[in-house]
């Protein structure tokens, strides 16, 4: 829930509603409030949007989102070292 946490830290810094920024997405409240809890993922169109609104770096936004689906990829294995070992596998994949 990086993505969900920082978007909801970041809309109550800036004392923005939900329903500002659900609007903003062209999305229903509880749609916004669902990808803010983590029950459901945003689309890379809105985590760019909500950069852009939230007055943040577009990267870093997209690398919170990202780190999300990694983890919801592994975080149900209980054997740690096997989940570092995934992970160190798949970085050496993609660079």
């Amino acid at each position: 829930m990086l993505f969900g946490n920082k978007i909801r830290k970041l809309r109550d810094e800036q004392g923005l509603l939900q329903r500002q920024l659900a609007a903003a997405l062209e999305i229903d409240t509880p749609m916004f409030s669902k990808i803010e809890r983590g029950d459901r993922r945003a689309k890379r169109e809105q985590v760019i949007k909500l950069a852009e609104l939230l007055h943040q770096d577009e990267n870093e936004m997209l690398k919170l989102w990202l780190a999300d689906k990694v983890i919801d990829a592994v975080g149900d294995e209980d054997d740690h070292g096997l989940k570092r070992e995934a992970i160190e596998v798949a970085q050496k994949e993609i660079l």
